[in-house]
């Protein structure tokens, strides 16, 4: 799912976005695993703790089973909710967080894009998925769909940006690197 930014706080110096994106995990079977982990230990919880039932042929004390539900049951979907990519365009760079694994933004400025074209990959063939993935075609930064910004850098390196909104993507590079005097690839 994407969900564009609609507002945008910068610190000092920042220049303004050219482009701005917000996309989560959105996919129907990663919720559905969700909540398949939130629901069997809090099921646990309830046979268990509640009802005086011993949950399994060898059940966990009542503390060990609680403390479990609490982090699966309610730590480890929070986290995978919470996960987002954030790309900008600025005319200083391209910033990319990937939240809450990127405390801070990873920026790749202008004169370190040699080439960029906005592409269809494969997540699972090329990257072996989605998120922060490393393939044979390179890093990517992805969290659904398969299209996006494919970036080459200095040293010949590939990135691979995901984006819902590509062909808008490749143009705001493209006025990035024309804004910084370099001639822009598409």
């Amino acid at each position: 799912m994407t969900q564009p930014s609609q507002t945008h706080l910068m610190a000092a110096g920042q220049t303004a976005p050219l482009f701005t994106e917000t996309q989560r995990f959105g996919q129907w079977w990663l919720r559905a695993l969700l909540l398949i982990v939130f629901g069997v230990p809090m099921w646990g919880v309830i046979q268990q703790v509640v009802l005086g039932k011993p949950w399994g042929d060898n059940p966990a004390p009542n503390a060990a089973l609680i403390l479990l539900a609490f982090l699966f049951g309610l730590v480890l979907p929070v986290f995978m909710l919470s996960l987002n990519l954030r790309t900008e365009v600025r005319r200083d760079g391209i910033y990319v967080r990937f939240w809450p694994l990127h405390l801070g933004w990873v920026r790749i400025p202008p004169a370190a894009v040699t080439a960029f074209e906005a592409c269809t990959y494969r997540p699972l063939r090329d990257y072996g998925g989605w998120g922060i993935r490393w393939g044979p075609k390179g890093k990517a930064y992805n969290v659904s769909g398969n299209r996006g910004v494919m970036l080459t850098l200095e040293g010949r390196r590939r990135l691979l940006l995901g984006s819902q909104h590509e062909d808008e993507l490749a143009k705001a590079i493209a006025t990035m690197k024309t804004g910084e005097g370099s001639e822009a690839v598409s």
